[in-house]
């Protein structure tokens, strides 16, 4: 059997805590939930049937395996191999009793992102004689309240007059969005920095691609009613005059043609952003950097995978190519949403992508995965 046959066998969801496989609780389990995105915390839920033994204790909740903090891993089992989808620790526990005598047992996790929400910290972090890079926070607030010590994170801006009152992970989120960075834990690894736009892409999403289709369904909407540009107005710390400057998207394109009107001939499309929070004019500058490149995402495509057929566990903050939708709107995108879901349906991975720009750079060099497909 081929490693592609393999792929297209049921996928199993595989669920662990303490790092052993809950196989007891599977006779029980009805659906299993993970929801996954670009700037959020990864969130699982998993729904359980339980009923009374002649004990009269129930054979889900005193089984003495679902505690609150006890650590879970989430994971998808294609035959070839196992994949995880997320780790993290069970967050709460909902238990209701109605009048059939069948109890409806519903856990709530949440990723590692969840120890840095757990410590309020009242502290100076940095001042302007006393200036603290971001990357330097971060590794502080990480080592103090995370369990690991993998971390990759990049330089990002210096902070200024820093007295924080809350969380690590609100200010951990704040720092990043300043420095148009992302943060996520994933597979023991902390990542603080910008978009990966030059990685590896996931397996490619076929549409229309007769059996070898993996996608139920597939839309696209191109905002033209978000700015190319942002311009951000100041006052200069010299003399104190104000000036203004304009910022549009940096990030690498993905496809040859940027979203802009700028070649509509209907003048500038620009919105003016206030003064951004932040307590020195390089933050302020970073945060209306952040937001002209936000803005930029202008294509966003939702769908959703046969989770069996697409073989892989798609995931967030990564690229991913599309191929079935013609050459506009077709090739590279960037994962911003996941949702995925197992039931008596199988396993399917609802999902929504997004894009700075249009046409297919890879349409002419890159081998078609759908040419065995038509000669049939």
């Amino acid at each position: 059997m081929s490693l592609e046959q393999k792929h297209r066998q049921p996928a199993k969801c595989v669920i662990k805590i303490d790092g052993k496989e809950t196989v007891d609780l599977y006779p029980y389990l009805e659906q299993v939930s993970v929801e996954t995105s670009r700037n959020s915390a990864a969130v699982c839920t998993l729904t359980f049937a339980s009923v009374r033994e002649k004990d009269g204790k129930w054979n889900v909740q005193d089984l003495g395996l679902l505690e609150p903090w006890k650590r879970l891993f989430i994971e998808v089992d294609f035959g070839a191999g196992e994949e995880e989808i997320m780790r993290g620790f069970i967050r709460d526990i909902k238990i209701e009793y109605p009048e059939d005598m069948i109890a409806k047992v519903v856990v709530t996790g949440q990723d590692e992102t969840i120890l840095l929400d757990r410590q309020h910290v009242q502290k100076v972090f940095s001042t302007l004689d006393d200036p603290l890079q971001d990357d330097d926070l971060i590794r502080e607030l990480l080592k103090d309240y995370w369990v690991g010590n993998d971390v990759n994170a990049a330089k990002g801006t210096t902070c200024g007059n820093l007295y924080f009152d809350g969380t690590p992970i609100r200010l951990i989120r704040d720092r990043a969005a300043l420095n148009r960075f992302e943060f996520y834990i994933r597979k023991g690894k902390a990542y603080f920095g910008l978009p990966d736009l030059n990685g590896t892409p996931q397996p490619v999403i076929l549409i229309y691609a007769g059996q070898a289709s993996n996608c139920f369904n597939f839309s696209i909407i191109h905002d033209g009613h978000l700015p190319d540009s942002v311009r951000f107005t100041d006052m200069a710390e010299d003399d104190g005059k104000p000036f203004s400057i304009t910022y549009s998207g940096e990030f690498k394109p993905l496809g040859e043609k940027r979203a802009t009107s700028e070649d509509k001939g209907l003048g500038d499309f620009t919105w003016r952003l206030r003064s951004p929070r932040g307590s020195t004019q390089d933050e302020r500058k970073a945060r209306a950097k952040a937001k002209a490149e936000e803005v930029a995402w202008k294509i966003r495509a939702t769908g959703e995978l046969d989770g069996s057929m697409y073989g892989h566990v798609l995931q967030t903050n990564s690229l991913v190519k599309v191929d079935g939708v013609g050459s506009t709107y077709g090739g590279l995108w960037y994962v911003d949403e996941v949702k995925h879901h197992f039931s008596t349906d199988g396993y399917r991975q609802a999902f929504q992508l997004i894009r700075n720009a249009t046409i297919d750079t890879d349409s002419k060099d890159m081998p078609d995965p759908l040419a065995k497909v038509r000669k049939i």
